[in-house]
């Protein structure tokens, strides 16, 4: 009775706090017009179907469907099918891009003993698809040269710099060598990057059971994780530099675009590189002597971590069909009723590695019911305001590919048109997970405390900020937050290219795997372990559908930048700091080496050496990008409070909302990040030694790190004129407002 009597009393306390959200102001909306834009967003809850997300999934991943696979092409035409029927203007944009795959895969140790990796993945009887083998794309790392190389191994960790500076410790150099490193840590692409500027002449990377195999709970297909003979496929494009087409930087590759020629593409690997599974690594690693490993290198393999070099020497031999393949990017518009020349564009990719039930499939579902709950709305007389783009992007595994080449060819238009754009990337079951620009964090407050978790029946804002507390305490929450975008999905070329706001959006943490990029990316494992009921990919839909929804709708755009300034101002912070951890670092370091020098030189019968000290951290100065930033905060706050006021007629509103719909676009330099040109934005960027990670402020804060005061200056000069650039705009908007 008790059970009962308390589900009642739930009920009743969310229907009463329904009832009060709806009379609650709304983020860029009149307040006359917030009260009509709940009601519609209750409706579009009401559209939305779990079935539907069911039925979809199965049939998207029946096949593996990679670029240039048959039913990639059929995905997309069933999509485009779907789309067109529910009232969108529907076009396929096809792509003709680079896209290698295998012709000779072989890895084999040679001494001191013989032993030949499998390189394959099991059928599984309690797996439906995981049989099609001959669909299937074998084991293999997109974008690898070609390459037959005979060395002695070396492991390297994660095979990140971090890692490579504890071998120069213990004196251990790759050059010459094939190195092995463990997945994560970083993007795998950085692995090979790393590994060919230090010397090496080969790379292999393994999925280490302490990562996502038995270590971390039962493997597939007992539990989620990743199984002895898993393989993680990926692309290892140098994305840091450009995404998308290898051939065709900067511009779309359309059938007759000019391309470079393959040797000189600099995004390849510039050593072959290949991804294998814990069952072929093993032998490999037992053979390794040497030093053992600091003990945060060690995995979960029942071995003796060593590093080497030897006795291990491995064969390596990878070749490639390096062919041009076709991408379909499937486009629907519903065109707006009052600015049809302002766009929100949502976007997921379509394209698998294999079968990718979880990645992209679960996404991908939740943004066409999404779009079909919208296109419902309209059978009532409704339109949006401003016109809907729904995008489903082909060739994001192999780096982009899809979304790149279309940003690159409609540049202009997106430059002209684009409010915003909304992406997801696969989904799972947990909590909010919410990066982009924090233009649009004030947008995804007010969406996390509307949408309910499924599960907990509290806000997914609330449910957020309870696991915050309870892993870093109560007075270390400092609010709902969003993350700052790297890269590694279809955000990139809106974002870091042209300067469009962006949104990236998902659920996870209670859905841990280790199914990535493998054959068991499948309708059967994710039925089962994911999301079950597809309730989160419902909780997906109702997020970005309101994300859409209201940037489509507002009245006045709902950009707020008092957070953009605090944010902008605490990464300002970090990198005043950085100087003088790097100088506390160097001095540390300097005078181990001196007592080293000591030490040698004391005893004459070793032989003494001059290990090469470490240059001084110098004086820099940070006053121009500080009082940029101080001016950004009080640009900011005497902006707002006119936005606030939110008294305008709507003709002004009109011009407002064209100047606001540039604001992004005053991040940006046309001359691009030191090294790459490509990536435009001065407050977000991938690492160039991360990859997937961001930098902020990455013009200066990489060039602290590689310890580079000439370009320190210039850039924090760079950066300063940039934020004056930004503040000026937004002084331009105050006097809009004011006048």
């Amino acid at each position: 009775m008790k059970n009962h009597i308390f589900t009642a009393f739930s009920f009743c306390l969310l229907f009463f706090s329904q009832a009060i959200l709806a009379q609650q102001p709304l983020l860029g909306f009149k307040n006359e017009n917030a009260a009509s834009q709940r009601t519609l967003e209750k409706n579009f809850d009401s559209n939305l179907k779990t079935q539907n997300l069911d039925v979809w999934m199965k049939k998207l991943s029946a096949h593996p469907h990679h670029v240039g696979s048959p039913y990639d092409k059929e995905n997309a035409e069933y999509m485009a099918g779907l789309f067109r029927s529910w009232g969108y203007e529907t076009t396929i944009d096809t792509y003709h891009v680079l896209f290698p795959t295998p012709k000779v895969r072989l890895l084999e140790m040679t001494s001191p003993k013989r032993y030949k990796a499998n390189l394959q993945e099991p059928t599984l009887k309690e797996d439906a698809t995981s049989g099609q083998k001959s669909e299937q794309l074998p084991t293999y790392n997109a974008f690898s040269i070609d390459g037959d190389v005979t060395a002695e191994l070396v492991f390297v960790n994660y095979g990140v710099p971090a890692d490579y500076e504890e071998l120069e410790k213990m004196g251990i150099d790759v050059k010459g060598k094939i190195v092995i490193a463990k997945y994560y840590g970083s993007w795998r692409g950085i692995k090979p990057k790393l590994a060919a500027e230090k010397g090496a002449i080969g790379c292999i990377i393994y999925s280490d059971p302490k990562d996502d195999g038995f270590y971390q709970g039962d493997v597939y297909p007992k539990g989620p994780f990743r199984r002895e003979n898993g393989v993680q496929r990926g692309s290892v494009l140098d994305m840091p530099l450009y995404p998308g087409d290898p051939l065709t930087p900067g511009y779309g590759a359309t059938k007759d675009a000019k391309r470079l020629d393959r040797n000189n593409a600099p995004t390849l690997t510039k050593i072959p590189v290949l991804p294998i599974s814990y069952q072929d690594a093993k032998p490999l690693l037992e053979a390794l002597e040497g030093a053992e490993v600091p003990a945060s290198w060690k995995g979960a393999l029942p071995i003796t971590y060593h590093i080497g070099p030897g006795p291990a020497k491995v064969h390596l031999k990878l070749a490639f069909y390096w062919d041009i393949k076709p991408v379909y990017n499937v486009v629907a518009k519903m065109k707006g009723s009052e600015y049809p020349d302002e766009w929100v564009l949502r976007g997921n990719h379509h394209d698998a590695w294999v079968n990718g039930a979880a990645d992209p499939i679960s996404g991908m579902v939740a943004l066409m019911e999404e779009a079909r709950s919208v296109s419902e709305l309209t059978k009532t007389g409704w339109k949006p305001k401003r016109t809907l783009v729904y995008c489903a992007w082909d060739a994001e595994e192999p780096g982009l590919l899809g979304s790149t080449e279309w940003v690159e060819d409609h540049a202009d238009e997106l430059s002209k048109h684009a409010v915003a754009y909304i992406n997801t990337d696969g989904n799972g079951r947990g909590y909010l997970s919410a990066g982009g620009s924090h233009s649009l964090e004030a947008l995804m407050e007010g969406i996390a405390e509307d949408v309910i978790d499924p599960q907990t029946k509290v806000s997914v804002k609330d449910r957020k900020k309870a696991l915050e507390i309870r892993q870093n305490g109560l007075e270390n929450y400092k609010g709902f937050r969003l993350y700052a975008l790297g890269s590694g999905s279809d955000y990139t070329p809106f974002i870091q290219h042209l300067g469009i706001p962006s949104l990236n959006l998902g659920y996870d943490g209670e859905d841990d795997g280790g199914e990535y990029h493998s054959i068991y990316d499948t309708y059967d494992l994710y039925t089962r372990f994911k999301d079950s009921g597809f309730d989160y990919g419902i909780a997906l839909a109702q997020t970005a559908g309101r994300a859409t929804l209201r940037l489509a709708n507002a009245d006045l755009l709902p950009f707020e930048f008092n957070r953009f300034a605090k944010t902008v101002s605490e990464y300002t912070e970090e990198l005043v700091q950085l100087p003088e951890k790097l100088r506390t670092k160097v001095n540390r370091e300097n005078a181990l080496i001196d007592a080293k020098v000591y030490e040698l030189t004391q005893d004459r019968f070793k032989q003494a050496y001059q290990p090469k000290r470490k240059a001084a951290v110098p004086f820099v100065n940070f006053a121009p990008l500080q009082n940029a930033v101080a001016q950004l905060k009080k640009q900011s706050a005497q902006l707002q409070e006119k936005l606030n006021a939110n008294q305008l007629n709507k003709n002004q509103m009109e011009e407002v909302n064209l100047l606001l719909k540039k604001s992004e676009t005053f991040l940006t330099n046309a001359d691009g990040l030191p090294r790459r040109p490509w990536f435009k934005h001065f407050i977000y960027a991938p690492g160039f030694y991360t990859g997937y990670g961001v930098k902020t402020l990455p013009g200066v804060r990489e060039a602290i790190e590689q310890n580079d005061w000439k370009e320190t200056a210039m850039q924090i000069d760079k950066l300063s004129k940039i934020i004056g650039n930004y503040n000026r705009f937004l002084e331009q908007m105050t006097g809009v407002l004011e006048n």
